[in-house]
């Protein structure tokens, strides 16, 4: 066939099995996919976590679940436990404003999980 790179062929693996033209032996794909694959979409100031200190605030820590620390702000959003499991919208850190060690973010909104 003309044009055609060699070794983009069907080739027979072991035991007959035919093997993927798009891989070599498991590597790389040799051809990118039409269409990759679609992965779920997460809202960047939506985070899920623990709280490693609660209270009525207005300061809260939440801990998520790949280790990050947020140091979070926020005025009148209720009482939670120190362990509790929360969603939090929330929204660039306000100047001024100290809750401890985390990265600082302001709270727009948080409920609890479950």
């Amino acid at each position: 066939m003309q044009g055609v790179r060699p070794g983009l062929g069907v080739r027979q693996g072991r035991a007959g099995r035919t093997a993927n033209p798009y891989t070599a032996r498991g590597s790389q794909p040799l051809i990118e996919a039409a269409h990759p694959r679609r992965t779920a979409t997460r809202k960047a100031n939506v985070l899920a976590g623990r709280l490693s200190r609660g209270g009525s605030g207005p300061c809260y820590t939440l801990v998520t679940d790949d280790g990050r620390e947020y140091a979070m702000h926020g005025t009148d959003k209720g009482t939670f436990a120190t362990g509790a499991w929360v969603r939090v919208t929330t929204a660039p850190a306000a100047d001024g404003v100290d809750c401890g060690p985390g990265i600082p973010v302001s709270i727009l909104k948080m409920s609890p999980v479950g």
